[in-house]
């Protein structure tokens, strides 16, 4: 893909409160007719996505009770056991009767804990219209290929989100080229995850519209912006503050 081309910045600035960010249910099944999706960066890799009057979370944790103890999961969706993506507290807390809670199939312990659902990369699910495929995700040290931890591909009416967890380049992503509208991928660090120019190749091996950093320490995100946004002249980076909110209009 030719580089050639000015970069696209949308750098979120304004300050915005969890509960201000979020529409209440009803709003949400409103926006939804009129095809929007909105997107929420919770804390560390946490995400948050509400569509078709349905709210998926990704790897919660250190969720405000106050702000979203009311805001109950159709879904939750953890990458693996790693105590900054899967926190039993939080799980609970966003737990309803009917809350579709998906683990790797090696955390057993938790899958009986919250009568939940194993999975390994390749499995998919529905939550109402909204298709949830597991894919890989590992890295060189700490997130071991054989443990099948699961990265999250979610297609909402053919509008797709990619939450790498904290994987690495891994040479599976050449399977998704040109599927992916918005790549969540983390900044770091790099013994963790991908980092640096590696998150550089990533994004021009999935060739996403959007990129949204996520996963990253105090500033990361903008320094990586400064960095290396010269280097993604094909995308548009949709650069987030934790607890910050942003609409998609498909």
């Amino acid at each position: 893909m030719s580089l050639t081309i000015k970069i696209k910045l949308i750098i979120i600035l304004s300050s915005i409160t969890a509960v201000a960010a979020i529409a209440a249910p009803t709003t949400i099944v409103l926006l939804n007719n009129n095809k929007t999706i909105n997107f929420t960066l919770l804390d560390n890799a946490g995400v948050m996505i509400e569509a078709k009057g349905y709210r998926i979370y990704i790897d919660p944790i250190n969720l405000p009770n106050a702000n979203y103890s009311d805001l109950k999961a159709d879904a939750i969706l953890i990458t693996h056991d790693h105590g900054d993506h899967c926190q039993s507290s939080t799980i609970l807390m966003l737990q309803k009767e009917d809350t579709l809670t998906v683990f790797p199939e090696i955390m057993t312990t938790y899958i009986n804990d919250y009568d939940g659902t194993g999975a390994v990369p390749g499995d998919t699910f529905q939550v109402g219209p909204i298709e949830i495929t597991c894919f890989y995700m590992y890295t060189e040290s700490s997130h071991a290929r054989s443990s099948n931890y699961t990265s999250y591909i979610i297609d909402i009416d053919g509008f797709t989100f990619f939450h790498a967890g904290d994987s690495y380049n891994i040479a599976e992503y050449d399977q998704l080229t040109g599927t992916i509208d918005v790549a969540l991928l983390p900044l770091g660090p790099g013994c963790q995850t991908m980092c640096d120019m590696a998150v550089v190749n990533v994004i021009d091996t999935i060739q996403p519209t959007y990129f949204i950093p996520i996963h990253y320490a105090d500033g990361a995100n903008d320094g990586f912006v400064t960095v290396y946004g010269s280097h993604l002249t094909d995308y548009t980076i949709i650069n987030l503050a934790y607890f910050e909110s942003y609409e998609f209009k498909p």
